[in-house]
């Protein structure tokens, strides 16, 4: 059976994430990949992990705490487009993931932006270490979910082929906007 755009993200994510890794989850939201990663990058990596809402951050610490994986996780009540301001440049990120949207059962009037997505994306490709993996599950079946998914589209495209594979996963006969899958790949250098 094919796998639904979130779960083909985590298959993505398993296939390259070590112990001992850097990941950035860039939308905490309930705290699901946030958990997925702290068991991947296991007693020696780290987790950075951020939203804006109060609300999610202590939904994830006691998803994190339940589980004994929050000595491996930082969390930030801040937005993805300060990443920047959090890690330096020669920190090396293997991999991350963004779900694009609002927060499941909360205000969906509290959604990510074009402009602030960019800002993180474009951050975490300056620091993605090669053959490292920045995942985009976007959800744009919302107000403002359209101008987020064509910004997206766009900046991925306009990768230099030289420098990164690009992955688009959907299902095009399914109803009600189905989330959509981008995986940015860095190559190696000798590729």
């Amino acid at each position: 059976m094919l796998q639904t755009a979130l779960h083909f993200s985590h298959t993505l994510l398993k296939e390259i994430i070590q112990p001992g890794d850097l990941v950035i989850d860039a939308t905490m939201g309930n705290g699901f990949d946030t958990l997925f990663l702290a068991e991947l990058v296991g007693k020696t990596g780290k987790v950075y992990s951020f939203d804006i809402q109060e609300q999610a951050l202590l939904t994830t610490r006691k998803k994190l705490v339940e589980s004994g994986l929050d000595t491996r996780v930082k969390l930030f009540l801040q937005g993805h487009e300060t990443i920047g301001e959090i890690l330096n440049l020669d920190v090396p990120v293997k991999a991350a993931i963004f779900n694009l949207g609002y927060l499941p059962k909360s205000d969906k009037s509290i959604i990510t932006l074009p402009n602030t997505t960019k800002r993180a994306l474009d951050e975490i490709l300056l620091r993605l270490t090669p053959r490292g993996r920045l995942l985009i599950v976007a959800y744009y079946g919302h107000d403002g979910g359209m101008d987020e998914l064509s910004m997206v589209r766009n900046y991925c495209e306009s990768l230099p082929q030289e420098q990164f594979n690009v992955l688009n996963y959907q299902f095009i006969n399914q109803k009600n906007q189905p989330p959509i899958l981008f995986c940015i790949e860095r190559k190696k250098k000798s590729e």
